[in-house]
């Protein structure tokens, strides 16, 4: 007979299941803790017993380990010295959506040459936000393949769906399955309602296919995931961080009866695409948040070592230490700037809030 299938798949490679990797890499009690503590502190923000302002910081894509884990530790440093006005969590992005084509992350390609050791990607993931987790650094993450979360999500404070993904009913179903807060971004056009009907269809039960701990398919049946944000990331008819696109988001928010959780991103169309621009958009969210706008829980800044980026080209040693291959993004000057400007000015504002970590 004629072959019908797998006609255009030139072979399949085992995995590793998370089960075994997880007995490989276990979540240490440290670990464990900056987690649950970092997951109560945004739901206590969302229902504003905390009235601190939520910072996910860091690098678009993570590529050098030891970059990220050199970031981590300073990030650490400052997240200590503001923590009574920011609750800072680390960008740990290992999956990256593609327009066309390009290099998708961590995960897929720990190499950076096209070999796509999966297996070596996905270890060399949960390493690294096992490493910053035992720093106390919580981390945040893009839920992009909805296998990666059984290797992965118990070591995620906070997960984002991508502005392509928060229309797909796979990521939704995903998501309301996840253990952690989840942010649904606006669509790339800058419509809303993609995302608002994203936050609603996570709150409500699904059933799915998906894999267990031991790798075998299975149906997942989930219980809804009520933690859901709004972020504001712009889109092609501009940015969407000023005052009135705050109302709108508010009030289209108000009518599904959600709850206003908004979040900024300061980058991608709200900086117009220039990472340079992204310290303007933090100062204007900030000043509205102080004037009395307290639906913005938090903001998101694409950070790293050293500001801009670089291609992925085919010498790797020609690639410079702590720059973006993804994103640019700012640099850590910028970024400790940024983030001691904000705890300032949230403190000469008043009210301590109560704290969980």
């Amino acid at each position: 007979m004629q072959r019908t299938q797998d006609i255009n798949v030139r072979s399949l490679t085992p995995l590793i299941s998370p089960r075994d990797i997880k007995e490989f890499l276990p979540l240490s009690e440290t670990a464990c803790a900056t987690v649950v503590q970092g997951r109560e502190a945004i739901r206590k923000i969302q229902r504003r017993e905390d009235a601190r302002l939520l910072a996910v910081v860091g690098p678009c894509s993570i590529h050098d380990e030891k970059a990220a884990l050199e970031y981590a530790e300073r990030l650490t440093t400052v997240a200590a010295r503001v923590r009574d006005r920011l609750l800072v969590v680390m960008r740990v992005y290992f999956e990256k959506p593609r327009t066309i084509v390009g290099w998708k992350g961590l995960i897929n390609d720990p190499h950076l040459d096209g070999s796509f050791d999966v297996s070596a990607g996905i270890h060399k993931a949960r390493e690294i936000l096992l490493r910053i987790n035992e720093m106390g650094m919580p981390c945040a993450t893009e839920m992009l393949d909805p296998i990666t979360p059984q290797y992965t999500a118990d070591l995620v404070t906070w997960a984002s769906l991508g502005a392509r993904t928060t229309e797909s009913q796979t990521h939704r179903q995903m998501a309301s399955g996840l253990s952690m807060p989840v942010g649904f971004k606006n669509g790339t056009d800058g419509n809303l309602h993609v995302a608002i009907d994203a936050m609603e269809a996570a709150r409500h039960p699904h059933a799915f296919l998906g894999i267990d701990a031991d790798g075998q398919t299975c149906i997942v049946n989930t219980t809804g995931n009520l933690d859901g944000q709004l972020i504001l990331r712009g889109g092609r008819s501009g940015p969407n961080y000023g005052p009135d696109s705050i109302a709108e988001a508010r009030a289209l928010l108000a009518k599904r009866n959600l709850d206003p959780h908004i979040l900024v991103d300061c980058s991608h169309a709200n900086s117009n695409k220039d990472y340079r621009n992204q310290p303007a958009v933090w100062r204007s969210v900030l000043n509205q948040r102080i004037d009395g706008a307290s639906d913005i829980l938090g903001m998101m800044v694409e950070s790293n070592l050293v500001e801009g980026g670089q291609p992925l080209g085919g010498d790797l040693t020609a690639l410079k230490y702590g720059v973006s291959i993804t994103d640019s993004c700012i640099g850590w000057e910028a970024t400790e700037t940024l983030l001691d400007e904000g705890h300032a000015l949230l403190a000469k504002v008043g009210a301590a809030p109560a704290m969980s970590t």
